[in-house]
């Protein structure tokens, strides 16, 4: 067998989701190999969690930092029962979003199966069940938790589409499930819950006022110290192109991506939603600026409404602007 710490040199061959798939998928999985899975956000870069050279070639593959720690995926309660402590408020979270895109950093118990290289050698775990089918098919098949950060290049931009995935790591990986486009097409929303209170670790695909509902005020990031999760670093989902946030117009040579009906006189590139719909703007969100990113040097993105997951749409613009973020006023 090749050794797992290395990225398997492709091209990359892409399946469908069938039983047959998923099984020749969980073949890999187990035998220390990687596959990109689709999962309702974003598709993951998969490798066993507890195998801590399988880890490393998700690093290897990735170019990412090492101290970035990974989020294991389960199949069932059960399973994450075996990885971390599952308190009152973190069971009521899992009653009403899982699966779903929420994810809970939790204390990690001292026989928690998962290498302590996906969870960056820190004493809490970052878990979450997906609402995929496929997804969820795997882990069973293979019956451990599965890391599975975005199955792309690190700091670029997440993949939706198994396309995606093949032109950002289609030399470096060996299998890609092809499950059809991301329904919610933003990562998960994390959430801490292995301290004093709740705190908002990443905005995401499941909105504040909703976890709110269930677990009451979310203290903000700066609550917690160091890097306790994937995507706290402050340069990630970034494009080549020099991103302009809240334009209202186009300059020379940019691109203008759009919300909603465009300011007047402007032309959209593309539009994240022409009727303003915000998860549909977040399902669209890395697609469109992948397109954009192909064509142009520089996008200006219009103005992006703060509620619900369109806090998690900022969150990715301003992280992937980073230090080329220009105002758009």
């Amino acid at each position: 067998m090749s050794d797992p710490s290395r990225p398997v040199q492709g091209p990359a061959r892409t399946i469908g989701v069938t039983p047959a798939d998923l099984d020749e998928a969980a073949a890999i999985l187990v035998g220390g190999g990687l596959v990109a899975m689709p999962t309702e956000t974003v598709y993951g870069l998969a490798a066993d969690a507890t195998n801590g050279r399988a880890i490393a070639a998700i690093y290897t593959a990735k170019g990412r930092p090492a101290f970035n720690p990974l989020i294991s995926h389960v199949a069932s309660v059960a399973m994450a029962e075996t990885c971390g402590e599952i308190t009152p408020l973190s069971r009521a979270l899992i009653e009403r979003f899982w699966p779903g895109p929420l994810t809970l950093v939790v204390r990690r118990l001292a026989d928690c199966p998962v290498s302590e290289l996906a969870t960056a050698g820190l004493p809490s775990i970052a878990l979450r069940m997906p609402r995929h089918a496929a997804a969820l098919g795997l882990i069973e098949r293979v019956g451990r938790p599965l890391a599975a950060p975005s199955a792309n290049r690190s700091e670029s931009l997440s993949p939706t589409t198994a396309r995606h995935v093949a032109d950002s790591l289609g030399d470096r990986i060996g299998l890609i499930l092809d499950g059809g486009p991301c329904e919610a097409g933003i990562e998960s929303t994390i959430i801490a819950l292995d301290g004093s209170g709740p705190v908002l670790l990443r905005p995401g695909a499941i909105a504040r006022t909703e976890i709110e509902s269930v677990a009451g005020a979310l203290a903000s990031p700066e609550a917690k110290a160091g890097l306790l999760a994937p995507g706290m670093m402050r340069r990630h989902y970034a494009p080549d192109a020099t991103l302009r946030l809240n334009a209202r117009d186009v300059r020379e040579g940019e691109a203008f991506l759009a919300f909603g009906p465009p300011p007047i006189g402007v032309t959209p590139s593309l539009n994240l939603s022409d009727r303003g719909d915000i998860e549909e703007a977040a399902a669209n969100l890395f697609a469109m600026l992948r397109r954009l990113d192909l064509q142009f040097g520089a996008i200006a993105v219009a103005e992006i409404p703060h509620r619900g997951v369109g806090e998690g749409i900022n969150d990715r613009l301003h992280k992937g602007a980073a230090k080329k973020y220009l105002d758009g006023v």
